[in-house]
C-alpha cells in the first residue's frame, strides 16, 4: 500500500509527520497546538496511545489522530512494534515526506517555520547509533542474534528518531532484523534503544547523522532521564537548550542540534505557554 513513485502526476506540498508514541493523552498539548498554529496543510499528526481512555476535544489538532494502538511495555520490542504502526499510518499519506517520533514528554525548542524548513530541506537522517563497551551497550547483545546481527554490528542510540520517506518505507518493510529483534532481544535488552541504530549502522549509514534531534539530560545517571518541572522553566534555561552548537546540518557547521527537547511534566505547562511567544516566537 506504500508504492516507491518517484514522479507524482500532481503537485504536492511536502509534509512533516509528527509521531506522539503515548501513554494516555498528549500531555502538554496546549503548547503542541500553539506551535501547530497557522500552519494546516504542512504536517499531519498521528498519536499512538496505550490508553483505551485517550480523548480530545473537537477543536483540537490533536483530535481524531490516535491511529489502532496496542500497549506498549518499556524497553520490550511493544515499544518498537509501536513505532512501526506509526510509520506505517504515517505512510499512508503520499504528502508525508518527513517523521519525527515524539512522546508526550516533549516540547518543540523553535517555531514550526524553523522547525519545517529544516527537516523539509535536511539531506540526512536523524538517528543517533554509536558503539558503546560495557553492561548498557554491547553487554546487551544476545549470542542468539549471530549472525544475523553480529556483536560488532550491535549499536545503542536514542529513542527519537526522525527519517525521511524512503528510511521510513524499509523500516517497516523489514523482515530481516526485526524478527531477531523480537525473538532475542528481551529481558535487559531494551529493544528501542538498539534496534533502529543497529539497523541504521549495518543498512543505511551514509544517509544517516548519528545524532537525534531531540535533547534529553542522562547526566544525573540511572533508568530515566532528567524531568523538567515548572520551576526549571526560565528564559535562561529554554536558550541554553537552543543554542548547542556542536552539530552539522547538511555537511555545514549549525547553529541549531536540536529541535526538541524532554521529559518535561504537566507542572511546567503554564510557563512553557507564557515563555514560548517570546522565546521560540511561537504565535500566541
Amino acid at each position: 500500500m506504500v508504492p516507491k513513485v518517484v514522479n507524482y502526476p500532481y503537485v504536492r506540498t511536502p509534509k512533516v509527520a509528527f509521531m506522539f508514541l503515548t501513554r494516555g493523552s498528549v500531555l502538554l498539548s496546549p503548547l503542541w497546538e500553539m506551535f501547530f498554529k497557522g500552519h494546516n496543510g504542512l504536517f499531519n499528526i498521528y498519536v499512538h496511545s496505550s490508553s483505551n481512555n485517550w480523548t480530545e476535544t473537537e477543536d483540537s489538532v490533536f483530535y481524531g489522530r490516535r491511529i489502532p494502538s496496542k500497549d506498549v511495555e518499556w524497553g520490550k520490542v511493544s515499544m518498537i512494534e509501536a513505532e512501526r504502526r506509526l510509520l506505517a499510518n504515517a505512510l499512508l499519506d503520499f504528502s508525508n515526506q518527513r517523521f519525527v517520533l515524539l512522546s508526550e514528554a516533549c516540547i518543540p525548542l523553535f517555531n514550526f517555520s524553523t522547525v519545517y524548513s529544516y527537516l523539509i530541506n535536511s539531506n540526512h537522517n536523524y538517528v543517533e547509533s554509536y558503539d558503546l563497551e560495557g553492561p548498557v551497550g554491547r553487554g546487551r547483545y544476545s549470542w542468539k542474534m549471530n549472525p544475523t546481527v553480529k556483536i560488532n554490528e550491535w549499536r545503542k542510540g536514542s529513542q527519537w528518531f526522525e527519517m525521511n520517506r524512503d528510511l521510513a518505507i524499509e523500516v517497516i518493510s523489514d523482515t530481516t532484523y526485526f524478527p531477531v529483534f523480537q525473538n532475542y532481544c528481551n529481558g535487559s535488552c531494551y529493544a528501542d534503544e538498539h534496534y533502529l541504530p543497529t539497523l541504521f549502522s549495518l543498512k543505511f549509514g551514509e544517509t544517516n547523522s548519528n545524532r537525534t534531534l531531540t535533547f534529553v539530560d542522562w547526566s544525573k545517571g540511572g533508568p530515566h532521564p532528567t524531568r523538567y518541572t515548572r520551576y526549571d522553566v526560565t528564559i535562561e534555561f529554554l536558550e541554553k537548550l537552543r543554542s548547542d552548537r556542536n552539530c552539522e546540518y547538511n555537511g555545514r557547521s549549525n547553529g541549531i542540534c536540536h529541535l526538541f527537547a524532554r521529559k518535561f511534566t504537566t507542572h511546567a505547562l503554564d510557563r512553557l505557554l507564557r515563555l514560548a511567544p517570546k522565546v521560540m516566537q511561537f504565535n500566541p
